[in-house]
């Protein structure tokens, strides 16, 4: 059996626990190993910081200190959020709907940033930062035996927030950022379009909003026996059965994106993607739920969404 049918199989199996998220941390923990910062994990969430901030930087008129962020999906190193702190954003919000950061993985989530630092690879994702709170969060290594992760969370700006993002409890205008990273591709659709009304409810006048989307088989990151597109081959009552609660994914192409965009009048002020590869797509028997997209349609596997709102 493939790898990625045996992780389904027992990603499937651990959703229907009660505690299915701590225990698929456990799993991927001494199993997968997928739960460790890596540096190239740490790579790709470092870039997004910087395009998130770029954006904001670009469309809105408002400073980064009187402006407050919202990050939808953090998980569970909060690398983003301690950048838009180094970047001297007023307050970051962090809202899911599990608790995934505990105290030792944000200590690992700082001291990667040290490494970084020390290795002279953080400036150029991060030439602007703060030094005063650059030596804040040092010295939270230094002193982390007399922090426990509220105090932690009270030096870095950072409130997580455990509730459905399609009804918060924040006041409209609210925030003057929203952004997500690799978050979309695991929301149903019926499920997303609720929570980007309710972005629009909370989002200020002339507020950013930046999104991440990976649409790629998350399956092929982890068994490279499979390429990104493989999950296109299912239909969707077959997809169902391999689809689980832990890491759902949606399949949505960019096109659904801007279709669900469009619908609900959400402006996409600016757009970058990867085209993809239709060669490396050629090579998987596209199912005929697909026959609507074109080619170049289902080969775009990542983009970023940004609206001006």
């Amino acid at each position: 059996m493939s790898k990625w049918k045996a992780k389904a199989i027992i990603q499937k199996g651990i959703s229907i626990f009660p505690q299915r998220e701590k225990i698929n941390y456990l799993f991927q923990k001494y199993v997968t190993k997928g739960v460790y910062l890596t540096d190239e994990y740490f790579g790709y969430k470092i870039q997004h910081a910087k395009d998130h901030i770029q954006y904001f930087k670009k469309y809105s008129e408002r400073s980064f200190e009187t402006s407050n962020v919202l990050e939808l999906g953090t998980g569970w190193y909060p690398i983003v959020p301690i950048a838009m702190y180094l970047n001297d954003f007023k307050e970051i919000v962090s809202i899911d709907i599990q608790s995934w950061m505990n105290f030792e993985s944000q200590i690992t989530t700082i001291e990667m940033f040290k490494d970084w630092r020390e290795r002279g690879k953080l400036d150029a994702f991060l030439p602007e930062l703060n030094e005063s709170k650059w030596n804040l969060l040092m010295n939270i290594l230094k002193d982390k035996s007399q922090l426990n992760i509220e105090k932690l969370n009270k030096i870095i700006h950072l409130k997580p927030s455990i509730q459905d993002a399609r009804k918060t409890d924040f006041k409209s205008d609210s925030f003057d950022f929203i952004c997500s990273n690799n978050t979309f591709e695991h929301i149903p659709k019926n499920i997303l379009i609720p929570i980007l009304k309710e972005f629009q409810r909370i989002i200020k006048v002339n507020g950013v909003q930046s999104h991440f989307i990976d649409m790629s088989d998350h399956f092929a990151h982890f068994d490279h026996s499979i390429n990104i597109y493989n999950f296109l081959r299912y239909s969707s009552k077959k997809w169902d059965w391999i689809d689980n609660r832990i890491q759902p994914q949606n399949r949505m192409r960019l096109k659904d994106y801007h279709k669900i965009y469009q619908d609900l009048n959400l402006p996409i002020t600016d757009e970058s993607f990867r085209e993809g590869d239709i060669q490396l797509l050629s090579t998987v028997p596209i199912h005929d739920e697909f026959k609507n997209y074109t080619k170049e349609e289902l080969a775009i596997s990542h983009a970023y969404l940004i609206s001006k709102c």
